[in-house]
This record gives C-alpha cells, structure tokens and sequence, in this order.
C-alpha cells in the first residue's frame, strides 16, 4: 500500500509538472487548495507554539549563557561610567605634573596617594604607593601639579611615608619675590607662616613664594612653589617682618603626586608660579565751567521844552548780572596698574 501511494504521488507531481499547471490537474489542484488551504492553516497555528516551545526547550542552555554574557556587558559598561570622572581628573593631575617637570627641569616619579593621616596631635603624613624599589630615598622633594606637598620621611619597599608641608613641625627656606629669603612653617589647619631673614626685607599681599634650595638639593629643590601670602605685619625699624601664607596645594584632596628623583641643573626661581592678575584703578577728573548772563536795564527821565511840550529821553545802561551755573562732568581715566590688591585712588582737581 505504501509503494502505490508513493507511485501514485509520483506520477500525479510528474503529470502536474509535464501540464504547467494547467488542464485537469491544475484545476484538481486548486480546488484542493481551496479546500485544504484553511485545514492546513488552521494545523501550522495549532502546531507553532508547540514546535516553538520545542525549541525554546532546546536552547535554554544557550540562551541562559547569552543573558550572562549581557549582564557581564552591562556591568562593564555601568563601571566604566562611574570610573570616567575619576580617570578625568587622573589625566588631569598627570598632564600637571607633566608641565611641571618640563618647565622646572625635574625628573619625577609618579605616585598615587594611598593614606592620608591628618589628626590633632599627631604627624600630618601621607602614604604612597612607591618605595625602595622604585628607586626612592628619604628627604626627596615631593610635589604635584600645583607645589609643594612635602618631603619623604620613610622610604618601605612598596610604599613610603611623606612629612607633608602643613605639619608643625615642618620649615622650608623660600624665596621672594625680590629675591630675599625666609622660612615658611606649617601649623596644620591653620595658615602657613612666613618669617623673613633679612630685617629690612619687605612683602606684601599677593606674593608669591618658592623653595629656596637646601644644600645638595636636599630635601628640597629649587623653584618649586610653595604658596602665596595674604598678609604682612607692619614692623618696627630693626624688626624682621612676618606674614601669613596660603599653600598652593590642596592638602584635603591629594591624589597624584610627584617624588623628585633627579633636580634641575639651573633654578628655574618663579618660572612655575602664575603671573599676578593685574587690577584696573580708575582716576576720576571733575571739571567746572562757569557762564555769565548780562541782562540791560532801562532807565527813562522826562523834561519841559520852553514851548510847553514835555519830552521824555530815555538812556539804556547795561548791567552785568553775573550768574554762574557749575557745570561738573567727570571725565573717569581707567588706569591698569598690575598689582595683587585694588587701590583705587580718586583726585579731584577743579578749574573755574
């Protein structure tokens, strides 16, 4: 039964083919479209869900592997995104100190800033992440982009401690300026302060300091910027005069750092340190102008001709009556005059 089935469908495809869709088997077979069309529609939509479900079956391994791969993605993704503000100010810091080194002459080792202790009452330390084996010794300089950070204190094989420069206990030697010195100490929270050497050496407002240079360049080397003063005392003839200073350095927010392993061959002196920002003085001029008004008056007189006729003569005489009305303009001359404080000085100057 089988084998005539199979023959007879043979031989009906053949036929079929042979008439190109025409002649009694074409018509035979769009009438059974017709009819079985919807069954077999109506079967596929029965069979679907069952043959997806099959599959679905079959696949929960793989897709299962897909949902973690994507989560791992996610993952990532969302690290990178928390990550990114960090690596911006990373790149930041670095390409200071890349600055830094260029225009002071420097050869510097990058550290990262692992521990800060800053408590009343003890040292105010930093540790890095750099030690013996990076080639790294106490009493080397260490900065960052903006001055100044202290000096290696304890040098371990990975890691190393550094004295920072608001510890009380730490005094540096600077220079003006003018190029006199003086000796700037830290006192933790509180400003840093400034003693000059030189009894008649002045500072004022807006200076700003660097390091002097110890001897052999160590601890500390030349030109690195220390921080910039906000007041000076006004002392008595003979007295050494004193200042308070603001560190360029924010000691709340240390990240990367730079060790000194090789100083400058020159002092670079204040070739790190920002040029003061000049301030406008404005110089105001009044000028007065005086106007004079002349009003005449009229005076009459009247007379008798012997004839009996009454004449009447009348004489004008003029009359200055002065009246001065100031007129003042000011005329303001803005002045730049570079200088770290504002000090405007109006004069007053008056011509009739």
């Amino acid at each position: 039964m089988l084998v005539l089935l199979l023959l007879t469908a043979f031989t009906l495809i053949t036929l079929d083919y042979r008439a190109q869709g025409g002649g009694v088997f074409g018509a035979a077979r769009r009438t059974a479209s017709s009819i079985f069309g919807p069954v077999e529609r109506l079967a596929a939509d029965v069979v679907r869900p069952v043959r997806h479900g099959i599959q679905a079956v079959g696949s929960i391994g793989s897709n299962h592997k897909k949902v973690n791969d994507l989560q791992r993605q996610i993952s990532a993704l969302q690290q990178q995104a928390r990550q990114q503000p960090f690596d911006a100010q990373r790149v930041k810091e670095l390409d200071q100190l890349l600055h830094v080194s260029a225009v002071g002459q420097y050869k510097l080792l990058p550290a990262q800033v692992i521990a800060v202790s800053a408590t009343d009452g003890f040292e105010w330390t930093a540790t890095i992440d750099a030690g013996a084996k990076d080639g790294l010794k106490p009493n080397m300089t260490v900065l960052n982009g903006d001055g100044l950070v202290g000096r290696m204190k304890t040098v371990g094989s990975s890691t190393s401690t550094v004295l920072l420069a608001i510890d009380p206990q730490f005094n540096v030697g600077v220079r003006l300026p003018s190029g006199q010195m003086g000796v700037v100490s830290g006192h933790g929270r509180a400003p840093m302060t400034l003693l000059l050497l030189d009894p008649v050496a002045r500072v004022k407002a807006g200076d700003g300091l660097v390091t002097q240079g110890s001897q052999n360049q160590t601890p500390f080397v030349w030109g690195v910027p220390v921080g910039s003063v906000t007041s000076a005392t006004v002392p008595l003839s003979g007295d050494v005069q004193s200042g308070s200073v603001k560190p360029y350095v924010d000691f709340s927010s240390l990240d990367l750092v730079g060790v000194v392993v090789e100083p400058p061959r020159t002092d670079p002196r204040g070739a790190l340190l920002q040029p003061p920002v000049p301030t406008v003085t404005a110089t105001a001029t009044a000028t007065a102008t005086a106007t004079v008004t002349v009003a005449p008056t009229f005076s009459a007189s009247s007379s008798v001709s012997p004839s009996g006729t009454a004449r009447t003569s009348s004489s004008r005489t003029p009359t200055a009556k002065p009246t001065v009305k100031p007129t003042v303009s000011p005329t303001p001359k803005p002045t730049i005059t570079p200088s770290t404080s504002p000090s405007p000085t109006p004069t007053t100057s008056g011509s009739p």
